[in-house]
């Protein structure tokens, strides 16, 4: 108990407590000025194709920049990078704030600006990812992580709020208040004074006489070098690229699925998966709380990846209150499988190459999130939306065995090690 005590009081630290409140402050303005603009898009484009290719210019460059953001960002400040970055923001939306309010708007220009948005968020992520970790402190991992899970699931209720706040008073403002977030994120951002230790350590790597682009490309061939040299990270990576395959495919099917079949399908699509939220929210909480004992935190993760695909897999075919109780399931084993995960391998890689783990890991993500969506679309106009879905499902779940379950030993390694 007093270890427990102990341990519970050591997280919130002052850098780690100034990296919170800035991230509640970000994401919810991000989370209210994003979907807005997807509104306004739609609007004022009325066009479905000129919506895709917004869509198109902000996830092209997260695909892209995490490759070479990651390498980077492992041998330059990941502090510095953040609350930059997030200056850089605050100016780009409180100008796009200023203009739409005028009555101006080009899509040519605005599209640019989506790919420099998107650009920013992919390298912001890998930095993020990177120094997060650097901030708990030891035996806190499941606990920070957990914390993480809530806020991002909580800034999901935000989504309603924006459509609400879009249609009463525009876009400009809320743009406006997304620059203001991301300006005040950046000045608490700029007061953490964790020191980045493996930048010195990365120096004694340099290649004696490169440029930044040899180094660049170096590290980058590196960063292959120590994944592919790493089975278990390696399996990881690959089994949740297979998950954004399949949430590609769900993304893609699921609400279309709800508005052919049910009256005000939208609404009920949203109650459905709002169970899933309240889920991921109360599982969070409950992973605070309590710790998962390090042996069973591999058995507990196969379990769960085997239990989420078989429930999304059917759940369309029952009843709305039965899809309901069955979503919010897959919320508290998908926070489970979330915490479990992007604990272990967040403490175990060091802090010299999670820049390109994470970097790898994320582009990883956006490609498979991307082909998934071309697969599901693809599909839709052969099968039926619930039997795409069934068996996408039970091919995550096929390979849940296959690829963690066959390499129980180099997985089991990381996820049940001591944090």
């Amino acid at each position: 108990m007093e270890d427990g005590r102990r341990t519970e009081a050591s997280l919130w630290t002052r850098d780690f407590t100034i990296i919170t409140v800035g991230t509640v402050i970000s994401m919810f303005g991000n989370a209210i000025g994003g979907f807005a603009t997807s509104l306004m898009v739609l609007d004022i484009s009325k066009s479905t194709l000129l919506y895709a290719v917004y869509l198109a210019m902000f996830t092209i460059p997260q695909i892209i920049m995490p490759l070479f953001s990651g390498a980077i960002l492992d041998r330059y400040s990941r502090k510095k990078t953040i609350y930059t970055l997030d200056f850089i923001s605050a100016g780009l939306f409180i100008a796009m704030a200023a203009v739409l309010a005028t009555g101006w708007f080009s899509f040519p220009i605005f599209a640019l600006c989506c790919f420099i948005t998107g650009s920013i968020e992919s390298i912001y992520m890998v930095a993020y990812d990177s120094f997060y970790p650097l901030l708990i402190t030891e035996g806190n991992y499941q606990k920070a992580y957990s914390i993480q899970s809530i806020l991002d699931t909580v800034s999901m209720v935000m989504v309603p709020v924006s459509a609400f706040l879009y249609k009463g008073i525009g876009i400009a403002p809320l743009l406006a208040a997304n620059g203001v977030c991301f300006f005040a994120a950046a000045v608490m951002e700029t007061r953490i004074g964790a020191d980045e230790k493996y930048i010195e350590a990365q120096k004694l790597t340099a290649l004696e006489g490169a440029g930044k682009t040899r180094q660049m490309l170096a590290d980058m061939k590196e960063g292959f070098r120590y994944l592919a040299g790493e089975k278990g990270l390696l399996a990881v990576t690959a089994y949740f690229t297979v998950i954004f395959i399949t949430g590609g495919i769900e993304n893609v099917i699921t609400l279309p699925y709800f508005k052919n079949t049910f009256s005000n399908g939208e609404y009920v699509y949203m109650i459905v998966w709002g169970c899933a939220v309240v889920g991921r929210t109360i599982g969070g909480g409950i992973h605070y709380k309590t710790r998962i004992p390090a042996a069973k935190r591999y058995s507990l993760a196969l379990a769960l990846y085997l239990f989420n695909s078989l429930i999304e897999g059917f759940y369309l075919f029952f009843k709305v209150p039965v899809m309901m109780a069955m979503c919010f399931m897959v919320g508290i084993g998908g926070v489970t499988t979330y915490t479990i995960r992007i604990s272990a391998t967040q403490s175990y890689v060091p802090d010299e190459k999670k820049g390109r783990f994470n970097g790898a890991f994320n582009m990883m993500s956006m490609l498979g999130a991307l082909l998934g969506e071309m697969i599901g679309g693809l599909a839709s106009e052969v099968m039926p939306e619930r039997t795409i879905i069934m068996v996408a499902m039970l091919i995550q779940a096929a390979l849940a065995l296959v690829i963690i379950g066959g390499n129980k030993r180099a997985v089991s390694e990381i996820y049940n090690r001591e944090q």
